[in-house]
């Protein structure tokens, strides 16, 4: 296979696709990761890499740590639809270099499915999260409360979203750039031109999000894509100290939720929880992250900008975090007792996941958190065995899947059947 993978999003949306591009390489297949630039260092010289949607990037990461109202957001709406435009040229002309045999997408990149039309290859979408998929299990999971069955999959009416509010842009780089035929405002990400159904690669664990009944063939749910622990990362010496000083241990990050400039703001929220719960002698190594959280060091708090999760994980307690799927799947896998503190999007459908499963308490929304409730919570995380028993079960069923291969089997098979299609 020659398997051409575009990615766009934060490192939660790179992060699973350079570890099956990686995969595929090692199998034996051509793949080449589309992502923005900053990206690059994810995967091996062995795999094909090629800069996509760098400035939509740029845009983004400083556009999140600005935005605090309706003006910053029209205004970085506008640019990042500027971005787009650009990256839809991109994705045809790197299509083109690599003349892949199936396309793989996550659904923020919007020209996969219409360039694996125009190449007439397969088209697969993925994203970490059951978001494209219609069933009665539950809503679509940036909805915040459960819903009756028929209006869960009803709810999975937004994935007309992005046609509604790009069709235009993609309608004019169908017809100018790929000389296509139009699709139309109304039409959804999993249907082509054709009426066909587009095939999905779900990238997290079944005993995670137990699979829909009501799931279609087409929707295939892998188990989470990990890659290998980063072998040339070397931690900091006080940060190994830091961590062996004997009281408990946390992680404490908000990923890239630096919206409105309140970092500082969160940061004194963090510190001063910390402090509520001194008689457990609580410590924290603190990611700032994309601006979201501002902490100066102290003998009770490590601040640091960036660390592999798959290795500090291992090394805590327990984890506090927004809810991104690839944080949570992180601290999953690490067998950690989790407290979610949810902001927006997908985050409060895994902070309910994570508590239903008994390996965390109640979400903590941060917009609501106080330094009395996120010290209750922590002192409830720390404290409460169940969660870390909870949390070591599901680390090793998760560690029982083989999301790569398994995803790899089922490209195989797309592949063939598309192939099939093309000879009668």
């Amino acid at each position: 296979m020659r398997v051409l993978i575009l990615t766009f999003g934060t490192r939660g949306d790179i992060e699973p696709f350079a570890v099956l591009a990686e995969r595929l390489t090692r199998a034996g297949h051509v793949a080449v990761l589309a992502a923005p630039e900053p990206y690059r260092g994810l995967v091996s010289a062995a795999v094909g890499f090629e800069p996509m949607a760098t400035e939509m990037d740029r845009v983004m990461r400083a556009g999140m740590t600005r935005l605090s109202g309706p003006r910053q957001a029209i205004t970085l709406a506008r640019q990042m639809a500027a971005g787009m435009r650009v990256s839809l040229r991109e994705q045809w002309a790197i299509a083109q270099r690599v003349q892949p045999t199936v396309i793989v997408a996550h659904p923020k990149a919007l020209g996969g499915l219409h360039v694996a039309e125009r190449l007439r290859v397969p088209f697969v979408a993925s994203i970490p999260l059951p978001f494209l998929t219609r069933t009665s299990a539950f809503p679509v999971p940036f909805l915040s409360r459960p819903l009756p069955g028929r209006l869960s999959r009803l709810s999975y009416e937004f994935n007309r979203f992005t046609a509604l509010a790009y069709g235009g842009m993609i309608d004019t780089f169908r017809r100018d750039s790929l000389g296509l035929p139009p699709m139309g405002r109304f039409t959804d990400y999993l249907t082509t031109s054709a009426g066909a159904a587009v095939p999905v690669l779900y990238p997290f664990s079944r005993h995670v999000v137990p699979v829909p009944a009501d799931y279609p063939g087409s929707a295939h749910v892998t188990g989470y894509w990990f890659g290998d622990p980063a072998p040339t990362w070397e931690p900091p010496r006080d940060l190994v100290s830091f961590l062996n000083g004997g009281s408990p241990v946390i992680y404490v990050g908000f990923g890239s939720m630096g919206f409105g400039g309140r970092s500082v703001e969160r940061g004194r929220l963090v510190y001063e929880a910390l402090r509520g719960v001194d008689v457990l002698g609580v410590r924290a190594v603190v990611s700032t992250g994309w601006g979201a959280l501002s902490v100066e060091p102290s003998e009770h708090i490590y601040p640091l900008d960036e660390v592999p999760h798959e290795w500090l994980f291992s090394r805590v307690d327990a984890v506090v975090h927004h809810g991104g799927s690839g944080t949570t799947a992180a601290g999953l896998r690490a067998g950690k007792p989790t407290l979610v503190c949810p902001v927006l999007g997908d985050q409060p459908f895994w902070g309910r996941r994570v508590h239903e499963l008994g390996a965390g308490p109640r979400p903590l929304p941060l917009r609501r958190a106080t330094s009395e409730s996120l010290s209750g919570r922590i002192v409830d995380l720390i404290s409460n065995a169940a969660y870390g028993a909870a949390a070591t079960v599901l680390s090793a069923q998760i560690a029982s899947e083989d999301g790569p291969g398994n995803a790899i089997r089922a490209l195989h098979q797309i592949e063939l059947v598309a192939g099939q299609r093309h000879d009668r």
